[in-house]
């Protein structure tokens, strides 16, 4: 088991290395040039501090050399200094990763909440107008796309009915008022992403739990559990639900890795102040270093993510062998 970690660990370095290398030069052959972007608004910059710009930022060295030097000065724990917002990138993204992490995991926690009721209702009466139409609901809710469903969302609840706003992270001028006004705020603005990013995750997480308890009633230990005359109740959550939770615990573990991968989509429809709407703002101005940054850490969250998935799943069910 041990030689798997660390073989896994080292699969997971070496591909975040490979797709930074790979991104840094996309982004160092994208169009536009950052000094003119710098000196478009100084009318006095002359051509020779052109030149000192682009030798102090390093763009007359080739990209494998840039490479180098951003992957050096990224080891010291200096992020580089962004451009647009004119502030050190580490002080820009701790806001926006707190405000991800919070968009996915409200969204995750919803959609469990939900869909494993759901689900369980599902396989108890399977073949039923209930299971229609949960299976309807399932698969409607993985086909339709979040990016296009928030749009929707914002359309009827914001602009229609005005029940929500219609995009942001918290009310202008909130910044004084108590702990719990700002809460409450910070949710209300969270309602409308979370639900745009979370009905693909209850359509998904319906599905899985609806077939693994359906397997999970199957089993002779739970025809057995029904003979020795236990409360129904006991059967269902004590034995069938606890076998239904080894596949959902992988399912679920996965699915945090494709939620933080969506909240950057559903966070530019929202205008949602994350590290998404980082990444899509600091590519539109050519922001390198915030850009960088915000997609080796979205990419690395994603692997470790898998990573620990998989590492839990040995754990949690003791048929699967990684020698």
């Amino acid at each position: 088991m041990l030689t798997y970690i660390l073989r896994r660990i080292i699969q997971t370095l070496v591909v975040i290395i490979l797709l930074s290398y790979v991104i840094f030069t996309i982004m160092a052959l994208m169009p536009g040039d950052p000094v003119e972007l710098m000196i478009s608004s100084n009318p006095k910059i002359t051509p020779e501090d052109v030149i000192r710009l682009r030798e102090f930022y390093g763009l007359d060295q080739p990209a494998w050399k840039r490479y180098g030097n951003w992957v050096s000065t990224l080891a010291q724990g200096d992020l580089g200094y962004s451009r647009t917002y004119r502030v050190p990138v580490t002080d820009l993204l701790g806001p926006r990763l707190w405000n991800t992490f919070v968009l996915s995991m409200a969204a995750m926690v919803f959609s469990l909440v939900v869909a494993i009721p759901l689900g369980i209702m599902s396989a108890l009466k399977p073949g039923g107008k209930l299971d229609s139409f949960l299976n309807f609901f399932s698969f409607a809710g993985i086909s339709i796309p979040s990016f296009w469903l928030g749009i929707m969302l914002i359309i009827i609840f914001a602009v229609k009915l005005g029940w929500f706003p219609a995009g942001g992270t918290q009310t202008i001028g909130l910044e004084g008022a108590s702990i719990w006004a700002r809460i409450f705020d910070s949710t209300y603005f969270l309602v409308l992403p979370v639900l745009s990013l979370s009905i693909q995750g209850i359509g998904r997480f319906v599905r899985f739990t609806r077939s693994a308890m359906m397997e999970a009633l199957r089993n002779d230990f739970i025809r057995t559990a029904k003979a020795k005359g236990l409360p129904r109740s006991a059967v269902l959550w004590k034995h069938a639900f606890r076998n239904a939770l080894i596949p959902l615990i992988t399912v679920v573990a996965l699915s945090i890795s494709s939620v933080f991968s969506g909240a950057i989509l559903t966070e530019t429809v929202f205008s949602y102040q994350g590290v998404g709407k980082l990444v899509f703002d600091s590519i539109i101005a050519n922001d390198f270093n915030v850009a960088m940054v915000s997609f080796v850490i979205s990419i690395s969250m994603v692997l470790i993510m898998n990573l620990v998935a998989d590492i839990l799943y040995g754990f949690a069910d003791p048929r699967i062998s990684y020698s």
